[in-house]
């Protein structure tokens, strides 16, 4: 299987319609997934954009398109951001809702730039390459951590990070990225939440730093209590300041993010919006120039509709089915693992046209265990299915299909210590994993279905079993998902196998296939 699937469209969006067409024009959400964080540049006729993964490996992915509205992954910054306990899942340790943060990408003098910071283990990390679709990537990384940094290279050749939140900081790069130049950190605006009013709740952050027409304009998310997520502008005409700022947009909670123009110079904001479970969801909004000012929206508002190339379709490019039946290494781009793999217990080869998850140690939950591999969900509905051959699991394994985050559920096989199998659904909706149901199971090989329903923020899962493949029985209860600040991640589809007693047991995956509708039987090949 070819690494590079295609295009994640608004067609996640709008789907097909009944009579088979397809919408005209591009809609908001331009991708009904989780996408946070976005930082976007244009390289004459291609726009490359960087996300937030935060635990999941690899991470720092990088995504191409040549509309801004369709796009496909072409690879990912990192394979291991580090091997500290945490992000290895070691020691009851994690770092579930941290890992690597909000990102910035720069292209200067040839070289492509992209940039994150994590803590643990508090360190600043710089990515470079000379190709930003094949790499291979240049790590750099130095303490400290600089919080929702922008990278800024200025026309006098010296190179800037911008940092922190309410009170945003200036630092000076060695030329080398090394690190801050020492006695070069200062203050760029004391208050950068104060055009929002005096009653913050969330301090301004998401630094996102342009010049326009020999001017700075730094882009911020800020939250008045009481109020939404808002966009704050301040501009400069040098990059040291001073500053001056207004409140650039405030609607539906879209923002945080920047600014992006088009080879034929229309400009657009690039913002996201928290939807519940399924995560952060990217937007784009139209921006016009009034008084050397960038203005978002249209009449203040987002539109749902945008005069850019329609969707071609459902083809997706950030998820994808899967056969694994590519026979080697490595997995399609859109799957990510929970925190760091243990590559000497999955396979491709093992047997063919399969993924093989082999447990090597004794874990006690889900959330615990290593070597869960994940794809996003999506919306405005979404399903999956697999096939397990469990017929290897020892006493104690559990094996099967997840809806990820703190609050998971779950359908699979659970072995007994007598070595009967029983499939199950639990349920931690509560925050508390409860088995919801179980079903004595007399056959090596089961059909898992996991759905999600997130229209108009319904945020609910549905979990289900076959033993043919063909007819479908729900299982348990449905699952009431949560976007919850300790995982700071919209759900995610996994595939998982785990030991309670013993390690050495196995279970095989034939295949991972997703549809775009959350009660449909069909369901899409790779």
């Amino acid at each position: 299987m070819k690494r590079l699937c295609s295009s994640l469209t608004t067609t996640l969006l709008l789907l097909l319609s009944a009579t088979g067409t397809t919408a005209q024009t591009a809609t908001n959400p331009v991708i009904f997934a989780d996408v946070p964080d976005m930082a976007i540049l244009r390289k004459g006729n291609t726009y490359y954009m960087s996300s937030t993964t935060m635990h999941m490996s690899p991470g720092l992915p990088i995504m191409k398109s040549k509309d801004l509205i369709n796009w496909e992954l072409t690879g990912y910054a990192y394979d291991t951001l580090s091997t500290i306990d945490e992000l290895m899942l070691n020691k009851g340790k994690s770092v579930y809702g941290k890992g690597s943060w909000a990102s910035s990408l720069r292209y200067h003098n040839g070289m492509y730039y992209v940039t994150t910071f994590a803590n643990p283990p508090n360190r600043t990390y710089i990515y470079t390459t000379k190709d930003i679709e094949k790499g291979p990537w240049k790590a750099i990384s130095f303490a400290p951590a600089l919080h929702d940094h922008s990278l800024f290279f200025d026309d006098d050749g010296r190179i800037y990070m911008v940092y922190g939140n309410g009170r945003l900081m200036l630092a000076e790069l060695e030329a080398d990225l090394s690190g801050v130049k020492p006695n070069t950190t200062r203050v760029l605006i004391e208050n950068a939440s104060a055009p929002a009013g005096p009653n913050i709740g969330l301090g301004a952050e998401g630094s996102q730093l342009f010049k326009v027409n020999n001017k700075y304009y730094l882009f911020n998310i800020t939250w008045p209590k009481g109020g939404m997520r808002t966009v704050v502008v301040h501009r400069a005409d040098a990059i040291t300041g001073p500053y001056e700022g207004r409140v650039a947009f405030q609607d539906k909670g879209v923002a945080q993010g920047g600014l992006i123009s088009t080879p034929e110079g229309n400009w657009y904001s690039y913002l996201f919006r928290d939807y519940g479970a399924v995560g952060r969801i990217p937007y784009l909004v139209p921006v016009t120039w009034q008084d050397g000012w960038p203005v978002i929206g249209v009449n203040g508002k987002v539109t749902d509709s945008l005069p850019l190339p329609a969707s071609r379709g459902y083809n997706p490019g950030i998820v994808c089915s899967d056969e694994f039946n590519n026979g080697k290494r490595p997995l399609a781009l859109p799957w990510q693992w929970n925190h760091n793999p243990d590559n000497s217990l999955w396979s491709l080869t093992q047997r063919k046209g399969y993924l093989r998850l082999t447990t090597g140690r004794i874990d006690s939950t889900l959330l615990l265990a290593r070597n869960t591999l994940t794809q996003r969900t999506f919306g405005p509905e979404c399903a999956a299915v697999t096939a397990v051959d469990v017929s290897k699991l020892k006493a104690g394994d559990c094996a099967g299909l997840t809806l990820l985050q703190k609050n998971y559920g779950w359908v699979g096989v659970k072995v007994d210590v007598d070595g009967s199998r029983r499939l199950v659904m639990m349920n931690a909706g509560n925050g508390k994993p409860e088995e919801a149901a179980s079903v004595p199971l007399n056959q090596p090989v089961v059909y898992l279905k996991a759905a999600c329903d997130f229209k108009e923020k319904a945020d609910k899962g549905y979990f289900y079993y076959s033993l043919d493949g063909n007819t479908w029985q729900p299982i348990g209860t449905p699952l009431t998902m949560a976007y919850t600040i300790p995982h700071f991640m919209g759900y995610r589809f996994g595939l998982f196998t785990y030991a309670t007693k013993e390690a050495g047991g196995y279970a095989d995956f034939d295949y991972y296939r997703i549809s775009t509708s959350k009660d449909g039987n069909t369901f899409k090949k790779q």
